[in-house]
């Protein structure tokens, strides 16, 4: 668990401004989301290697239990006519569930960064807007900002505005929250294995005030809660409201 609860750290930055874009950082954040993508990648190409019709593997029958599982996911919460947003949805939880649960190996969780969800947030609210339009059409999706009555219309930009906000907020909050509270107890589980193990006399208490033996097993428990938990929900909630919000905006 990565206890870093500062930024995300600049690890390289290229030295020559590019037109439009300016400088490039290359962040740690950026850095482990490649990770993330590898993986995945990985995973998706390991899982379909050699799939056969008869005597299937146990392998090709854990990847055909995923694939039908997110299509149950999107078309219980979309409808069948949705059936085309499976590889996106699919996508993007595997993405924010590996993001989320990659900090069990210290690295620094993508999600603990607000750039990320911003990011998902905006390919989400993108697609909602779209939806709409193509739903209502331009003119009606302008109008629709005009109802119950004209003067509502600042309130109705503002409520638009606020679904890409919430979304990248809710999550990035909740991932955030567990990395600070387990940076908060290692910190307090070492301060009191230094005074607890001090009060030993002599050499002994001297050497091992500087152990931090209380931080081993304790916060490995809240671990689960933290890093597991809330981290599959956090991905799952995250889909289940894009899937929501693009549902409604089909219908208009």
């Amino acid at each position: 668990m990565n206890i870093d609860i500062k930024g995300p750290k600049i690890l390289y930055e290229i030295p020559f401004d590019i037109p439009v874009l300016g400088r490039i950082q290359i962040s740690e954040t950026l850095v482990v989301s490649w990770i993330v993508i590898l993986l995945i990648t990985l995973l998706c190409i390991w899982l379909t290697h050699d799939l056969k019709v008869e005597n299937i593997t146990k392998r090709q029958a854990f990847a055909e239990m995923l694939v039908e599982t997110a299509d149950k996911f999107v078309i219980g919460n979309m409808g069948p006519k949705f059936k085309y947003m499976v590889p996106f949805v699919a996508a993007l939880f595997s993405t924010s569930l590996v993001s989320n649960l990659i900090s069990l190996t210290g690295l620094r969780s993508p999600t603990a960064d607000l750039s990320t969800e911003a990011a998902w947030a905006i390919v989400v609210f993108t697609m909602i807007t779209a939806q709409k339009i193509k739903s209502s059409g331009f003119g009606g999706y302008l109008k629709g900002f005009t109802q119950p009555i004209p003067v509502l219309t600042p309130f109705n930009v503002l409520s638009e505005l606020a679904t890409p906000i919430s979304l990248a907020c809710r999550h990035f909050g909740n991932i955030l929250s567990g990395i600070v509270i387990n940076g908060l107890l290692y910190a307090a589980l070492a301060v009191a294995s230094s005074k607890l193990l001090g009060l030993i006399p002599g050499a002994v208490g001297a050497v091992l005030s500087h152990v931090p033996i209380l931080d081993v097993g304790i916060p490995a428990v809240l671990s689960v809660y933290f890093d597991w938990f809330t981290g599959v929900m956090q991905a799952y909630i995250f889909c289940m409201l894009t899937t929501m919000y693009i549902a409604n905006a089909a219908e208009g």
